[in-house]
C-alpha cells in the first residue's frame, strides 16, 4: 500500500509530465505519431527483412504503404471539395430565389424588421472584411504546421523502425536482465494494443459511414451510401474532414429541394452522428478493442483533449491502454489496472 508521501509523489510526476507535454507538443506530437504508425508498420517491416530484404529498403516499402494511404485520403479530399465548387453556381441561384423567403422567416421567427435584416448583412459584412487578416494567419498558421508534420512524422517513423533493436536493448538494460521476459512481455502487448487501436478506428468508420447514410437515406439525398461513407473516412482529417465531407450533400440537399429545410437537415445528421461518434461510438468501440473500459475511455479523450487538442484525443486512449498493460505486470499498480479495466458484472 502506498503510503500518502509516496502518493503526493506520483501526483508530482504525472503534473510534471502533463505541463511538459503541453508545452513540449510541437515536438511530442509528431514523434507520438510517428512511434504510433512504426508499431503499426514494425510487422510487416520484421517480415520484409525475414525475406533478406535490407532494413532500409523495408522501411521505405512501409512509408510507401503510408504515402499511399495519405495521398488517397488527400485526393478525396481535393475531389470533394472540386465537385462542391462545381456547385457554387446553382447554389448561389438558389440563394438569391430563397433569399426572400429566409428574410420573411427571419422576421417572423426572431421579429426582425427588413431594416434591422439589411443592418445586420452590413455589419456581418464588414466584420468578415476586418477579420481576413486573421483567417489568413490562421490559416497560415494551420499549414505551416502540417507541413512540419507531413515532414517530422515519417522521419520519428523511419528512426524509430531503423533503430527499434537499440531502444528494446536499452530496456533490457534499463531494467536488468532478470526483467528481461517482463519488458519483452510489455513491448509484444503494446504493440497488440496498437493493432487493436487501428482495428477498433476501422470499426468506428465503418459505424459512422452506415449511421450517415442511413440519416442521408431517409431524408431523401441521392447517393446516400456514397456521401455518408465519403464523409466518415474525410473525419480522419481532424475539423476540416467533416465541413469538407458536409458541404457537397448539404449542396445537393439544397439544389434538389425548395425548402431550407433540406440542408438544415444533413447538418443535424451530420452532427448527431458525430456527437454519437465522440461521446459513444469511440469510446465504446475503440475501448473494447483495447480493453479499457467506457469511463477511463472517455476520460483518456478529455484529458488528451485539454493538453494536446484533437490529437490528444487520438493518441491518449492507446496511452491509457499501455498504462492497463504496464500495470498489470507490476503488482503495486494493480489498482490502476482495476480502474482502466472492465467493469465487474
Amino acid at each position: 500500500m502506498p503510503t500518502t508521501q509516496q502518493s503526493v509523489r506520483y501526483l508530482q510526476i504525472v503534473f510534471f509530465v502533463a505541463v511538459f507535454m503541453y508545452f513540449t507538443q510541437s515536438i511530442t506530437i509528431p514523434m507520438t505519431f510517428g512511434l504510433l504508425v512504426a508499431i503499426v508498420m514494425a510487422p510487416f517491416c520484421q517480415k520484409l527483412e525475414r525475406w533478406k530484404w535490407p532494413r532500409s529498403l523495408a522501411i521505405t516499402a512501409c512509408l510507401a504503404i503510408v504515402f499511399l494511404i495519405v495521398a488517397a485520403l488527400v485526393t478525396l479530399l481535393v475531389w470533394q471539395l472540386d465537385e462542391f465548387q462545381k456547385e457554387v453556381p446553382k447554389i448561389t441561384t438558389k440563394f438569391k430565389e430563397n433569399w426572400p423567403q429566409i428574410q420573411e422567416w427571419l422576421r417572423f421567427r426572431f421579429h426582425l424588421t427588413e431594416k434591422m435584416l439589411d443592418n445586420w448583412l452590413i455589419k456581418t459584412g464588414s466584420e468578415a472584411g476586418s477579420k481576413i487578416g486573421v483567417v489568413l494567419v490562421g490559416t497560415f498558421n494551420v499549414t505551416a504546421n502540417l507541413l512540419f508534420n507531413a515532414f517530422m512524422i515519417p522521419l520519428f517513423t523511419a528512426l524509430f523502425l531503423y533503430y527499434r533493436g537499440l531502444i528494446m536493448k536499452f530496456l533490457y538494460e534499463l531494467f536488468g536482465e532478470s526483467n528481461q521476459k517482463l519488458v519483452y512481455s510489455v513491448t509484444h502487448q503494446t504493440v497488440q494494443t496498437y493493432h487493436n487501436y487501428i482495428k477498433g478506428l476501422l470499426l468506428v468508420y465503418l459505424s459512422v459511414g452506415i449511421l450517415n447514410s442511413i440519416g442521408l437515406a431517409i431524408i431523401g439525398i441521392e447517393y446516400a451510401i456514397l456521401f455518408g461513407f465519403i464523409t466518415s473516412i474525410l473525419t480522419i482529417i481532424p475539423y476540416v474532414g467533416i465541413m469538407v465531407g458536409a458541404l457537397l450533400p448539404i449542396s445537393i440537399a439544397w439544389i434538389s429541394y425548395d425548402s431550407l429545410w433540406y440542408p438544415l437537415a444533413v447538418v443535424a445528421v451530420f452532427g448527431v452522428v458525430q456527437y454519437l461518434e465522440a461521446n459513444v461510438i469511440f469510446p465504446m468501440v475503440v475501448g473494447s478493442q483495447l480493453k479499457v473500459n467506457t469511463l477511463a475511455s472517455i476520460i483518456a479523450l478529455f484529458i488528451g483533449g485539454v493538453i494536446w487538442g484533437v490529437s490528444g484525443m487520438v493518441l491518449f486512449l492507446p496511452f491509457a491502454a499501455i498504462l492497463k498493460v504496464i500495470a498489470d505486470h507490476i503488482p503495486s499498480w494493480k489498482p490502476i489496472s482495476t480502474l482502466l479495466g472492465p467493469a465487474e458484472t
